[in-house]
């Protein structure tokens, strides 16, 4: 698998060489290698996968850049440019945090096709539920500007943005994995999205957001095959 920099981000190109890639964005806690299950389903359906590292993740975490909205969408638009260079037909792949960035860089682009796996299309009801969980509100977030929680630190900046930029436009059809118990979305919020822009969804009843118990991998395995 080669592994290059573009413009000084870290990724890994997956497969033999075809027309078409997979653009690979990980999600939390994840990192490039995450890639390496769809990376394989991809190469059997023709294409190949390039997955990258986002800020804070991976071979990343040593630089002071934040994993926020700004260079998140900065680094997708710097690999998409990279990918335009390189392959005739591009598609979509996102995760979680990195499917809501990638409806922000991307949101005038039309890919060959689109898949995303437990996607953050709702920002902000997800801040919503942050501030309920951990006794927060709009206003102390806006006086301190930066609050620390056990899994987030809540910035006012990035409140405004989220509230000031809801997701309008997305112009490629999607593919949605989503499970019943996750609780950082909604079904309904789902169901919107496919309803406005097109896709189908697939909701996988008894699996979380991370989709990491024993039968999950087998779940998303048979999901992914499906969506090609």
């Amino acid at each position: 698998m080669p592994y290059k920099k573009i413009e000084n981000i870290p990724t890994i190109v997956w497969g033999k060489p075809s027309e078409k890639v997979f653009i690979y964005v990980h999600g939390k806690c994840q990192s490039k290698d995450y890639a390496e299950s769809f990376a394989t389903i991809a190469e059997r359906n023709g294409y190949q996968t390039l997955s990258f590292d986002l800020p804070e993740h991976g071979d990343r975490k040593i630089e002071t850049a934040p994993c926020d909205i700004w260079h998140g969408i900065e680094d997708l638009q710097k690999i998409y440019s990279y990918t335009m260079d390189n392959w005739e037909k591009i598609a979509l792949f996102a995760c979680s945090i990195g499917a809501y960035f990638a409806l922000h860089a991307y949101n005038n682009i039309a890919f060959e096709k689109c898949i995303f796996q437990s996607p953050i299309i709702d920002m902000e009801y997800l801040i919503n539920k942050m501030f309920a969980w951990f006794n927060i509100s709009e206003q102390q977030l806006r006086g301190q500007r930066k609050i620390s929680t056990p899994i987030e630190t809540l910035s006012w900046d990035y409140y405004r943005y989220v509230k000031e930029n809801p997701i309008e436009q997305w112009k490629t059809p999607t593919q949605i994995l989503f499970g019943g118990k996750d609780n950082m979305q909604t079904k309904r919020i789902m169901q919107n999205f496919i309803e406005k822009y097109g896709g189908y969804l697939t909701i996988s009843q008894n699996s979380e957001h991370a989709f990491l118990a024993d039968t999950d991998k087998i779940i998303v395995n048979e999901w992914l095959q499906n969506s090609f």
